[in-house]
């Protein structure tokens, strides 16, 4: 009887651990099928390719030069110029003119739910810093943090309203000399992304793995753009609103933009 009794408590014993060992062997294909799925994730979220003829323009790259001259008049090392952040720059500008998430409570960091991004309210209030700081990784090959400095102007942009508004704002020179808030940061590379009412400047941290971009030609420029004459009409809607206030406020910023046949369908 004692016998018996040991043989089945052996028997369960060994029962018992190979379910024990058979349940962590599950639990670890689990976790590692996991990993690797998140690693997946990564490596293709880094791994979004800029245009071949992507460039940038002379007046971009004026602001870029800027930069460098403040920051080696303080004694600073420059910077490098990023095709990546140059080109986070030049989508953010657009989004915020077309699309214009910076409106309420939302900043200048806001992004729209209107592109290949993670859209975001960015405000004093409820700070994301995150979706900022990972807009590379979303929309480049550039895989690390970058950190923005945008400006609206209610006027048409030119460099010489920029240069007075940033060089007496203290809070820019911080950014870009890294002080203040920022002194813990090490600038190695930045972008640059500008239209007719928005100026947007990212910065990181780490060298890009892109090729430097070009200065737009007057060529490459006339070869990108489309203008195909046809007897069709076609319509473009750009952005929806709630109010016929807003709607027209959008209207006199587009129009301002050059696109003077802009109107509102109701």
């Amino acid at each position: 009887m004692i016998t018996n009794t040991i043989h089945s408590f052996k028997h369960s014993l060994i029962h018992l651990l190979f379910i024990t060992t058979f349940t962590q062997t599950i639990i670890m294909k689990h976790i590692w099928l996991i990993i690797l799925m998140l690693f997946t994730v990564q490596f293709s979220y880094a791994q979004k390719k800029l245009p071949a003829d992507f460039c940038i323009s002379s007046e971009e790259m004026k602001i870029f030069n800027y930069i460098n001259s403040v920051r080696e008049e303080y004694g600073k090392r420059p910077v490098k110029l990023s095709a990546s952040l140059s080109f986070v720059a030049k989508t953010h500008v657009n989004d915020l003119l077309v699309n214009h998430p910076d409106t309420s409570i939302c900043n200048l960091s806001s992004w729209s739910d209107k592109g290949d991004w993670v859209a975001c309210c960015y405000n004093s209030y409820i700070p994301k810093p995150e979706c900022m700081k990972k807009k590379p990784k979303e929309l480049t090959p550039y895989p690390y943090y970058g950190y923005e400095m945008a400006v609206f102007f209610e006027d048409d942009y030119s460099f010489d309203n920029l240069d007075s508004v940033w060089s007496d704002t203290k809070q820019v020179l911080d950014m870009i000399l890294t002080r203040g808030d920022w002194e813990k940061k090490k600038w190695v590379v930045a972008g640059v992304g500008i239209n007719d009412h928005y100026v947007s400047v990212w910065f990181g941290q780490r060298a890009d793995s892109q090729k430097t971009p070009k200065v737009c030609s007057g060529k490459e420029v006339e070869a990108s753009s489309m203008n195909q004459k046809s007897d069709q009409w076609f319509y473009l809607i750009i952005v929806s609103f709630n109010d016929l206030a807003d709607a027209r406020e959008a209207l006199r910023r587009t129009k301002k933009s050059g696109f003077d046949k802009a109107g509102i369908l109701n």
